[in-house]
This record gives C-alpha cells, sequence and structure tokens, in this order.
C-alpha cells in the first residue's frame, strides 16, 4: 500500500455536485493498494499514519500526532499512486489492484483509522471520479509504502 499524508487546515471532497466529506484541521489520506498487499499491510500503515508526529506542540515542534491535535482524518482511495512511468509517457497501472481486491482493503483500512483514533473518519466514494480541494498546512506532506517498512 502507499499512501500519500497531506496535513490540512481544510479539505473536501465532492463527486458530481454532491460534497460527500469535509473537515477541518487534520489529514488527508490518499491511498493506493496493489494486488500484493493484505490487511497486514493496511493495519501496520493505519497504526503508523495515526501515530505520527507532525502536528505542532506548544513549542511550535512537529510533536504530536492527530489525534493529540484534535485533527481530522479524510481517506481517499487513489489507484494512479502505483503509476509506472518508466517506459513511454502514458503511465500503466498494471500493479494497482482491482476493485474486487482493493475495495475490501480500502475499507478495512477506514475501519482501522477509526478504530485507532476514535473518531469517524471522512471518506470519498470508492471508484468515483473526484474532486479534492485542500488547504495544505506547511505545507507537510508524507509519502509512506508499506513495501519499504522493513
Amino acid at each position: 500500500m502507499r499512501a500519500v499524508i497531506q496535513r490540512v487546515s481544510s479539505a473536501s471532497v465532492s463527486a458530481g455536485n454532491r460534497c460527500l466529506s469535509e473537515i477541518g484541521r487534520g489529514l488527508v489520506i490518499l491511498v493506493g493498494i496493489e494486488e500484493e498487499d493484505s490487511e497486514v499491510d493496511a493495519g501496520w500503515l493505519a497504526a503508523k499514519i495515526v501515530q505520527l508526529r507532525i502536528f505542532d506542540d506548544n513549542n511550535g515542534v512537529m510533536n504530536l500526532p492527530v489525534t493529540d491535535a484534535a485533527g481530522s482524518i479524510m481517506v481517499i482511495s487513489q489507484f494512479t499512486l502505483h503509476a509506472k512511468t518508466k517506459k513511454g509517457n502514458r503511465p500503466s497501472y498494471i500493479k494497482a489492484a482491482r476493485p474486487e481486491k482493493a475495495k475490501p482493503l480500502y475499507e478495512f483500512f477506514v475501519n482501522k483509522i477509526t478504530e485507532l483514533t476514535g473518531r469517524e473518519t471522512a471518506t470519498g466514494e470508492f471508484g468515483a471520479m473526484m474532486d479534492v480541494a485542500l488547504v495544505n498546512n506547511g505545507p507537510v506532506t508524507i509519502i509512506i509504502d508499506t513495501k519499504e517498512k522493513e
């Protein structure tokens, strides 16, 4: 699994003309799932993200996780995170998991985030064409790939 984590002041996601979710201060997580990914990867990634100390403490030092900063979390599925661009100019998504594999793992990941934070997790709509609007705070953007965890 690959995730792009952005610390935000605010964010929203919509599909068509309807707003699916919106949050204030917190994290927007774009998550891509590969065929080899498992619930072990999803659980590890969720725990890692929830514990990331990327919010300022009282001294202005990035030392607090999202839970201690009273932040919200929004998770958006994004298969394009697994784009391969080595050959040619048209990205290949051959490594991205098929929807029948990716959707249950995405839902497991969202549920794990909710369980670890004790707060509802905002989401987009799996497989939909979405518009994501956010104000990246910092800016702080971190990429984590479960293939690099060991």
